[in-house]
């Protein structure tokens, strides 16, 4: 095998044939950042990886991360040399070549639990959610992707209700909407097993969807977690709509009929204190880049569940774009809450509603 390394965070590694791509760098320091600052609540950190590609997580898993034990998965039997290779520089770990579904089943049925488990695969990973949260130590972290964004944004509704339980719907917010639906399946299936979920922090980028989530014993099931969202199409003002009020959808301004999506989680996007303890981490760190998208998650955290994009604020309104920082300066000086959004650059969160934004624009 020839040595082309690439480095990444404290550790080398190589790529040989694995898919890997360098711009998800900031996606991987997310998941090494959170596990780290598990290890330090806990005092210990066993991790498995699903599905590992080159190996380079489960590396700075056990790395940076302070990982006792790594179980590092990948499919693809042919890449058993480069992972060999790559992880050889930790203390204990394991490398196996199945199907994650099988391995988390396995686990299961051993009672082999993991305090961190990374899936990171293609597609709808639904079908992984009750092996991956039954081979997961009670208060411990699943870190989910999804890149099935045509689905989770309501461009491909016959696929939705097998795999989400629920039916999402096209409108501005269409992403953040993804990320809710998500959880909102991670929180549906936590019930059934008798638990309830917290999550550490959701993250839309580069077309993809991922989650942290921790295990909780607290069933959480209940409709200011769980339930629907409505849009108006007419006016372009939001709604949370109980489920008590399935039946009466209307919009408040104009009565015109909401479009629904749902159900999926409404509580905090993310946890700001688990935000903050990574924030103090990673700061001590130095990693500057994480530091200001952690920031961005705790300003978001606690605001409703959707977003105002500026063109539809702006909507009738003569000249530029307002600024978005110029535009939530107005909204708290106007005694509401409101914060940019990682999701959109051209968008914001708040409190107020559409029409009080448009108000202070002068439309």
């Amino acid at each position: 095998m020839q040595d082309h390394r690439q480095q990444e965070g404290a550790v080398s590694f190589q790529m040989g044939g694995a898919f890997f791509r360098p711009q998800g760098r900031i996606v991987r320091d997310l998941g090494i950042l959170a596990a780290a600052v598990h290890r330090q609540e806990r005092g210990s950190l066993r991790v498995l990886e699903g599905m590992a590609g080159c190996g380079v997580r489960s590396l700075r898993y056990g790395v940076e991360s302070g990982a006792d034990f790594v179980w590092c998965n990948e499919g693809n039997p042919d890449l058993a040399p480069l992972l060999v290779e790559n992880l050889r520089p930790l203390p204990s770990y394991r490398i196996s070549h199945e199907p994650a579904r099988r391995l988390l089943a396995r686990c299961l049925s051993e009672q082999d639990y993991y305090d961190f488990i990374d899936l990171d695969g293609f597609g709808d990973p639904l079908g992984e959610l009750p092996w991956a949260l039954g081979a997961m130590e009670l208060g411990g972290w699943l870190y989910l992707t999804s890149t099935d964004g045509r689905s989770l944004t309501g461009h491909l509704p016959p696929e939705q209700l097998p795999a989400f339980g629920g039916i999402a719907r096209v409108h501005p917010a269409g992403h953040e909407q993804g990320l809710r639906i998500l959880l909102g399946a991670l929180q549906r299936q936590a019930a059934t097993m008798g638990y309830g979920i917290r999550p550490g922090f959701a993250y839309y980028t580069g077309g993809t969807y991922r989650i942290l989530a921790q295990l909780t014993r607290r069933r959480q099931f209940n409709p200011k977690t769980y339930g629907w969202l409505g849009y108006c199409h007419h006016c372009g003002d939001y709604q949370v709509i109980p489920w008590r009020r399935l039946g009466r959808c209307c919009c408040p301004g104009d009565g015109q009929p909401l479009t629904l999506t749902g159900p999926m989680w409404l509580g905090n996007l993310h946890d700001p204190v688990w935000l903050g303890e990574m924030a103090a981490l990673a700061t001590a760190w130095q990693w500057r880049d994480v530091v200001q998208l952690l920031a961005c998650f705790a300003a978001e955290a606690t605001l409703p569940p959707y977003f105002y994009p500026l063109g539809a604020i702006a909507q009738g309104i003569t000249g530029d774009l307002p600024r978005r920082s110029h535009l939530i300066a107005q909204l708290q000086a106007a005694g509401y809450a409101a914060a940019a959004t990682h999701i959109n650059p051209e968008a914001i969160k708040t409190t107020a509603r559409l029409a009080v934004c448009r108000g202070l624009l002068g439309g």
